[in-house]
Parts: structure tokens; sequence; C-alpha cells
């Protein structure tokens, strides 16, 4: 597990003559991402009620090394805010992870905001309110942000037209939640049956009011679907190329790594040669959205993730 602060004043002085403490290990560089990363030590939470005790990993902004985590009760004062990822931190499949029922009652009972972001789109806001429900966890639809609704939310955002369509390369969290904003969709799950049959002069025709492309974890991904998408952003005078996240894996099962919505992203991203607006993880949107939703002081947010790429790479915001 990553553990990610947006403030530096957990961390030693940025100063030249600062290091890491002995017990630092530094990461290899292919998984630094361009940042200074050190291993951390384990956080422990003690309360009446429960002790927590999970690796952890302490990030910081280039060039500022982080230290050993000491003092977990001074590090959950200081926040305001935890943001929790939700594949591979709360979860992983269907099966919820160890520990996380008494760590996020710790965490209410100190009167801290939590807020939950998943770059899987596959549902809807409404759908994930359910799953934390089915596991026993009690979570607020407004503290779930999911990269299906982030997609919904940029457009509106944006002034989006409302007499333009999104072509949506994904699945049902993606429609729903533009259905709830009040957009006019094709594609998705439906698109899934379809095919091309290639004959001599063949031309296929796409809808010239689709005025974005949507793109998400897709589990009907086909070539008709790449090459609908590829023609609307081609074609069509200004449509946009959205992208909910880029994480090349996933976890479906708890059994292993699954090919993730990056996969999706990056066959359109060939067949265009444009690069997407990212509205999840680890875009500025998301964090944008949350500090001015619910009045964040993006100094007092910790992001606790799993992965350096997604959950960690905008750690300084």
């Amino acid at each position: 597990m990553l553990l990610a602060r947006a403030s530096p004043s957990f961390l030693p002085s940025t100063s030249t003559s600062s290091s890491a403490t002995p017990s630092s290990q530094a990461l290899p560089p292919s998984a630094s991402f361009g940042r200074s990363l050190r291993t951390g030590g384990s956080l422990t939470a003690a309360s009446p009620n429960c002790t927590v005790r999970r690796p952890v990993m302490a990030a910081a902004a280039a060039a500022v090394p982080a230290a050993k985590l000491e003092d977990a009760e001074a590090l959950i004062d200081s926040v305001e805010t935890f943001i929790f990822d939700c594949d591979g931190v709360i979860w992983k499949g269907d099966k919820l992870i160890d520990g996380v029922p008494e760590t996020l009652d710790l965490l209410r009972s100190k009167g801290k905001r939590l807020v939950f972001v998943t770059n899987n789109s596959t549902k809807s806001r409404k759908q994930y309110g359910k799953k934390f429900e089915t596991l026993g966890l009690s979570v607020n639809e407004e503290e779930i942000f999911a990269s299906s609704f982030a997609a919904a939310a940029y457009l509106q955002s944006i002034d989006f037209p409302k007499d333009k369509k999104v072509y949506v390369i994904g699945e049902e969290g993606i429609l729903k939640e533009l259905e709830l904003a009040g957009f006019q969709y094709l594609g998705g799950p439906t698109d899934g049956d379809k095919k091309i049959e290639l004959k001599p002069g063949f031309y296929m025709e796409h809808d010239k009011d689709v005025g974005a492309v949507v793109v998400g974890f897709d589990r009907y991904f086909n070539y008709y679907k790449v090459q609908y998408g590829t023609l609307c952003i081609r074609e069509n005078p200004g449509c946009l190329f959205i992208a909910t996240n880029r994480d090349a894996v996933t976890h479906l099962t708890d059994a292993q790594e699954w090919a993730g919505g990056g996969s999706m992203v990056g066959a359109v991203l060939g067949s265009t040669k444009q690069e997407p607006l990212v509205v999840g993880k680890p875009s500025t949107f998301m964090m944008d959205y949350l500090a001015k939703k619910f009045g964040i002081t993006t100094s007092q947010i910790c992001m606790v993730g799993d992965r350096l790429d997604t959950d960690v790479l905008r750690c300084d915001f």
C-alpha cells in the first residue's frame, strides 16, 4: 500500500543537505516515475477499539526525500481528508481487504473526511455504493468519485452541448453517469456484437453529431468500436477524445491482474495519433473537482493507494 501526503510539512527540509534516514532504500529508477521516492515503515494507528498495522510507502514531490513514518497518530491528526483508492486498497475483486473496516471507523471517529476514488469505469457511483454496502461498509454516494462519473462531470464542466452526442467505448457505468447528466450517447456494450464485413469499396458510416468519444475499461471491446471511435475523432470537427483512465492493469479478481482500461485507450490513441484527456486518476481534473466540491485544502490531503503511476504521481497536487 502507498501513502502519499500532499503537503511537505511531514517531510525533511528541502535543503540540499537533507538526506533520507539510514534505513531508507531507494526504489529502482523504473518505479520512481521521475520522483524521489523512498520506502517507509509501517502505519500503526491505535485506538480503544482497534489497532491497524499496514506496510506503507511515503512519497514526496521531486527532490524531497521522505522520512520514515514514526508517529502515525501525528500524521492522522495533521490531515483533514483521506482519499482512498478502491481496487487493491479497499477490495480486490469482490473480496474486502483485511483491516479496512477498522481503519475507516478509526478515521471517521477522529472526524476525518473520507473520499473513495476508482478508475474502474464499469460501475456508476450508485452501483459502487451498493458494492460498498455488500461488503459491509457504510459509504455515502457523495463520497465516491468513479472515473465513469468523472467523464460526465468533465463534460458538464466545459458546457458540452446537449445537442451533441457522446460515443462510448466502455460499459454500463459510463452510460448511467452520462444519462444522469443529461447527455445523449451511443455505443457501449451493445456495440460489442457488431462486426465489420470488409468488402471492396466498403465505407463505414458514423454519426456526424458525435462531439466526444469516451474510452474506458471495456470487456466488450472489438474492432468495430475502435474504428467507429477513430472516425469520430478524425472526421468530426472538434471531437474530444476523453479517457476515464490509462491503467495498464486492473483487479477483476483476487487471483491475478488483468488488462486495464489503458489497453482500450491505447488502441484508439494508436489509430488517431491523438493524446486523450484523462479525467480519472491521476488527472488534475479529479483533484480540482474534489477540492472544489468538498472545500478541501489540498495541503491537508493524504492519498492512500497501491500504484505509483496513478495514485502517487499527483501526490503534490
